[in-house]
């Protein structure tokens, strides 16, 4: 199949501009990941098994679950599922990039969704409302949140007296200050607001009233369910522009 088949060509410096720009949250990021190193070796897991699974896996809430389930006999088939439940969100984050996502080769298309977070999702969703393109987030933001989360997790395996809790200091508020930024900035039509109130009381009674994390799957499905049923109508042509740095 030819290159021609996909229209959208990522630009270099458009990736080293994203990876600069999301170098802030990479800092918490950093510090979470040492949270998580010195609860794994607290937990048993080896220097070298730690940095494997975070270089791996990259999903700091299912890490942290799967490390409160570790033990001397771990039950493979019970972590599967709670690390599925907990990151089955993703699968309504990259459908949700799918108009863009199509525009790209099925190679490039997968490779990328290996670096999605919630943070360089949030970006790249509210750019598409805005009418731009940029998948340049999701590779250039995904890389930086990558590397800082092994730095971060290295950290707290070799170092881990240094910050052993991290929320004293605020920093599990800051990934969801983000992305309340990130929604409040996009738009703000009822589909949109309902969308979000869902998923906020879905989560809400979650957290009340369901077993720990699965407050996050909640969520995201009630979100996705008011999405796929109350389709945006758009133009056929209206213009998508593409991310300037």
């Amino acid at each position: 199949m030819k290159n021609a088949s996909y229209p959208y060509q990522f630009q270099p410096e458009k990736v080293r501009y994203e990876l600069i720009r999301m170098l802030p949250i990479s800092l918490f990021v950093v510090a979470f990941g040492a949270a998580f190193g010195l609860a794994a070796v607290q937990q048993g897991l080896g220097p070298l098994e730690s940095l494997l699974m975070s270089t791996l896996v990259f999903a700091g809430a299912s890490q942290f679950a799967a490390i409160d389930m570790w033990g001397a006999e771990v039950s493979v088939i019970p972590v599967m599922v709670v690390v599925f439940a907990i990151n089955s969100r993703h699968l309504l984050m990259g459908a949700s990039l799918y108009p863009m996502l199509k525009d790209v080769s099925p190679a490039k298309r997968y490779g990328l969704l290996l670096l999605l977070t919630d943070a360089n999702w949030a970006v790249s969703a509210q750019e598409y409302q805005s009418g731009r393109r940029n998948l340049e987030v999701i590779l250039g933001g995904g890389l930086v949140l990558w590397l800082a989360w092994i730095v971060g997790t290295w950290l707290g395996v070799y170092f881990g007296g240094f910050l052993q809790n991290p929320k004293s200091l605020g920093m599990d508020m800051v990934l969801g200050c983000f992305l309340l930024a990130m929604a409040l900035g996009g738009k703000k039509n009822p589909r949109v607001l309902v969308a979000w109130a869902l998923a906020a009381l879905a989560s809400l009674a979650a957290w009340k009233w369901l077993p720990a994390n699965t407050h996050v799957v909640a969520g995201a499905l009630a979100g996705g369910v008011v999405g796929f049923f109350w389709l945006e109508k758009k133009p056929d042509d209206e213009p998508v522009k593409e991310a300037s740095a």
